[in-house]
């Protein structure tokens, strides 16, 4: 079964908008486990428009399944993830500003720092993922910092899938192939919705985990929560 963690930070985003406690960033997280997700994921920013560091700090002992923080690896969010000691961190390559993420690392340029963080946070006992494209030597590089996992950036499958369905997964499929050949898990992310998530992991294989935040929140303002996670859950069987 490949597992859902489920990305709360648009349920921070909606709150913080209003101001006070709701929806209550805890509680949907508790309800999101209960109603059947295998991990919560939340990605704060430096400007805490949406998840603050204190929800980090809050959800740590409340989640019982795996807790992933994902984010720009600056000293400020090292210091946050060695703190609360999540089951994971996944590096993306975000400059503080940006709205969402949109590309992967580019490993090699930036291997030496990239093998820091790696080790930091093994050092821990913290699993690792880097957020990738489906360049097949960037995974191999990223193999070689030490990380645990890649984690695919699903954008581009996404854009492509109404047009070309097969064409769209095909590098995705080979990316898997070759982070398996060098020993890494598999993660994906990144615009995977209830339209396209079943065909991504039909033909994806070794894939272990998928984080979904903004189009799952945005069904479970029609279907309801549960139903939703339901919908998901059932993708990925």
């Amino acid at each position: 079964m490949i597992n859902l963690s489920v990305n709360v930070n648009k349920i921070a985003t909606l709150r913080n908008a209003r101001g006070g406690n709701i929806p209550n960033v805890l509680q949907v997280a508790m309800d999101c486990e209960r109603f059947g997700a295998d991990g919560i994921t939340v990605h704060p920013r430096p400007d805490e428009r949406h998840i603050r560091r204190s929800d980090v700090f809050d959800l740590r002992p409340a989640v019982r399944t795996e807790f992933n923080i994902e984010g720009y690896p600056s000293e400020q969010f090292m210091e946050l993830v060695l703190s609360v000691k999540p089951t994971q961190a996944t590096l993306v390559p975000d400059a503080p500003n940006v709205l969402t993420s949109s590309a992967g690392w580019d490993v090699a340029p930036n291997m030496e720092f990239l093998t820091g963080i790696v080790d930091r946070l093994k050092e821990a006992g913290i699993r690792t993922s880097i957020f990738v494209g489906t360049d097949l030597d960037n995974i191999r590089a990223a193999a070689s910092t030490g990380a645990d996992r890649v984690e695919l950036f699903t954008g581009p499958f996404a854009e492509e899938f109404d047009n070309d369905p097969e064409g769209a997964v095909a590098p995705f499929a080979a990316a898997a192939v070759a982070a398996h050949s060098v020993g890494m898990g598999l993660n994906a992310g990144h615009d995977l919705n209830l339209h396209n998530l079943k065909f991504f992991q039909q033909h994806v294989p070794h894939l272990m985990e998928v984080s979904i935040g903004h189009a799952l929140i945005s069904d479970a303002l029609y279907l309801g929560l549960e139903a939703t996670i339901k919908a998901y859950k059932d993708c990925l069987k």
